[in-house]
């Protein structure tokens, strides 16, 4: 089997894994991968990872990201700080609310990590909205991130008669990424900076920039002529910060968020649909669900807004199909026999131990399974510590590492 080949049977093995289906077409003539050969899909060809995307992770990969994705690591707030106290309850919401929260927080990060920007600013719809894609203030911001409306045209925000784009998760966070990104550069990669411009506007930190003698590469935020306000802006992401990190430590805590959650991706709203909720349904996935995540079309709204960008939950359906053509393998290639079972793998090759990565499990759960460190499971795969693991991934357990010397014969 070609590259290729073996790259898409990786994949569906990965959906099999998930409980999908295979297509129709795989019932043609069978080529069963062989156990050597898994090595090979993971290393030789692209990963997982990299042809589809996860329907679902675990609570804990999201949070791991959030961590390694932190522009400061320490805690830079006292215990008893007031904005610690008044966002006590988010380590919790994220632990009894996980269905609502980890999606919504794993597809900020993913895509600010897109763009190679710091953790912290996925906090921000924390301070703004709770996380809430429908909160609205009665002086006028809406949406996850509160824009309000000039902000929201400025930065390409639809909206129009029937339709506030400020309501939709992916018009909103893509405007929001944007704007970060571009404060980002302005202010030297200081994220401290950055939300301040994105609170009280780039103009006024430069002009606070200047007047106190200081440049952005090395400025000392603190000791600049900002607003109140402003100031308290960047304190609460830093409890936030604190908070979550905290967390972190705690056995139980990162027990209660170690569960499956969707990864959410967008997908086009087709023009005509009336109810979301009933084109939700015909399309498998949790009415009450996607109508939270979409208030800008929910509860009758679909039928005014046109043709739009909803969020929903990855279905394993959704990657084969992007994956492999419709009309099934190409010239010369065969539909593949899948193995849904590491036990298969393992017995037939148990001199080198390898793992299939399944629904919910992360680089430390796995690493604690076999006995060693996450570092030395990241180093024996190629993977950093960012790498989000994905269910049908194969994993090599027993390889050497970059730098090992080679084994010696007995």
């Amino acid at each position: 089997m070609n590259i290729p080949g073996m790259a898409r049977a990786c994949a569906l093995a990965g959906a099999l894994v998930l409980g999908g289906a295979a297509p129709a077409w795989a019932g043609g003539p069978a080529v069963p991968l062989q156990a050597s050969q898994l090595p090979a899909i993971a290393h030789g060809a692209p990963r997982t990872s990299e042809v589809l995307q996860p329907v679902s992770r675990s609570g804990r990969e999201i949070y791991e990201s959030f961590r390694s994705g932190l522009s400061d690591q320490a805690c830079a707030v006292e215990p008893g700080d007031r904005w610690r106290r008044h966002f006590a309850h988010v380590p919790g919401d994220l632990a009894n609310r996980p269905e609502r929260l980890l999606p919504l927080f794993g597809y900020v990060l993913d895509a600010l990590r897109t763009y190679h920007l710091p953790s912290e600013y996925a906090l921000i719809p924390f301070v703004e909205s709770g996380y809430r894609p429908g909160a609205r203030s009665p002086s006028g911001p809406a949406g996850l991130w509160q824009f309000i409306g000039a902000t929201a045209r400025n930065h390409q925000v639809t909206m129009r008669p029937g339709y506030d784009g400020r309501l939709s998760p992916v018009e909103s966070t893509a405007a929001a990424v944007r704007y970060l990104r571009t404060l980002h550069g302005m202010f030297a990669g200081d994220w401290r900076l950055a939300v301040m411009g994105y609170n009280a506007g780039e103009y006024r930190i430069f002009g606070a920039l200047r007047n106190a003698g200081q440049r952005a590469m090395d400025a000392e935020p603190e000791k600049l002529a900002v607003p109140p306000i402003t100031r308290a802006y960047v304190r609460k992401l830093q409890a936030l910060s604190c908070l979550l990190v905290e967390a972190g430590e705690d056995p139980e805590w990162l027990e209660a968020i170690d569960q499956a959650v969707p990864v959410l991706t967008s997908a086009p709203l087709p023009p005509g649909v009336r109810r979301l909720e009933r084109w939700a349904v015909r399309n498998g996935h949790d009415p009450a669900l996607v109508s939270h995540f979409n208030p800008a079309v929910a509860e009758g709204r679909a039928g005014r807004a046109g043709s739009v960008e909803v969020l929903v939950p990855a279905r394993p359906q959704d990657a084969l199909a992007a994956l492999w053509p419709a009309d099934g393998p190409g010239p010369g290639e065969q539909a593949p026999v899948f193995i849904a079972d590491a036990s298969d793998v393992l017995a037939a090759d148990s001199a080198a131990r390898t793992h299939i990565v399944a629904r919910g499990e992360s680089i430390w759960r796995i690493a604690r399974d076999y006995g060693i460190e996450p570092g030395q499971l990241l180093r024996r795969n190629g993977l950093d510590a960012g790498t989000v693991l994905h269910p049908g991934m194969v994993l090599q357990i027993d390889a050497a590492e970059p730098g090992d010397a080679p084994a010696v014969a007995n």
